[in-house]
């Protein structure tokens, strides 16, 4: 089952049926560690809309939620890292962490800095190397437990992150500085180790940057992250947490205004946003 937030309120979506819920706010339905039961337990009681999902205004699925983001969680990530801040002497810094006990986490953005599917992400104008980091994202509700996936979308700005590592919150919160989406997924298991996340990049309607990883290749279990992002800090909404990318083009690649950023992931869909 999936779970849209959109302008006309929450809609469950099971084998393409639109389900209206009653007005009970985002926050409060989401925050529940037993929402795919509950999920489950509406539809039944519910009549289809009738309607299609590409009929509603879908907008990005948080309201009060932080959204918190994990780093260096893929070898790739790591080697990327590295290669970005090696002229500053800050590579040995990523090497350490990959390899550490305690996983790189900061705090990302809260809701207005965020966009949904089909919106703009935004670039910012003081740096001249920019990316996109395809990651999985977790719903997570207050009281630690994984109750659903979304896709995220962690813009980083590469050439101040590299030109000194303690700029990484200038390099990762801005505005539209993320974005994620289109939905929550909520399954009655944990998502295979095989599932794939899948990176598109088109600029003037041609491919310039593709790539694929899946989650087995994450060094960290997803438990393991929501683990010490929730050991010091309390979610009364929950939170949502970005998982690290496994995906990061060359130092050749830079996205510019007008490019077309398409991440899929197995059952949850496809984010689909362009730079302003």
């Amino acid at each position: 089952m999936k779970l849209y937030r959109t302008s006309s309120g929450t809609i469950i979506t099971k084998n393409n049926q639109c389900y209206q819920l009653p007005d009970s706010g985002w926050d409060s339905f989401i925050n529940d560690d037993d929402l795919f039961q509950k999920m489950q337990l509406l539809i039944k009681t519910l009549a289809p809309t009738g309607k299609t999902i590409d009929q509603y205004k879908i907008l990005p699925p948080i309201e009060s939620q932080e959204l918190w983001a994990c780093g260096v969680t893929y070898l790739r990530s790591k080697q990327g890292r590295q290669e970005e801040s090696k002229a500053a002497g800050g590579s040995d810094f990523y090497a350490k962490v990959y390899d550490a006990e305690r996983p790189e986490v900061f705090f990302k953005a809260t809701a207005h800095r965020v966009v949904g599917d089909k919106e703009k992400v935004s670039i910012r104008k003081d740096s001249v190397w920019d990316v996109p980091e395809p990651e999985l994202t977790l719903l997570v509700s207050s009281s630690g437990k994984i109750i659903g996936y979304t896709i995220g979308n962690d813009m980083s700005s590469r050439s101040i992150e590299g030109e000194n590592p303690l700029y990484l919150p200038q390099a990762k919160t801005y505005d539209g500085c993320a974005a994620i989406g289109p939905c929550i997924y909520v399954p009655g298991k944990p998502l295979p180790l095989n599932t794939e996340i899948v990176l598109i990049i088109t600029r003037k309607q041609q491919t310039v940057f593709g790539g694929t990883v899946t989650l087995s290749q994450m060094k960290r279990t997803p438990e393991e992250l929501v683990s010490f992002v929730y050991r010091a800090c309390s979610f009364p909404k929950g939170c949502l947490i970005m998982t690290g990318t496994g995906i990061v083009p060359g130092s050749d690649f830079t996205l510019l205004s007008g490019d077309e950023i398409s991440i899929s992931i197995g059952e949850i869909g496809t984010l689909t946003n362009t730079v302003r």
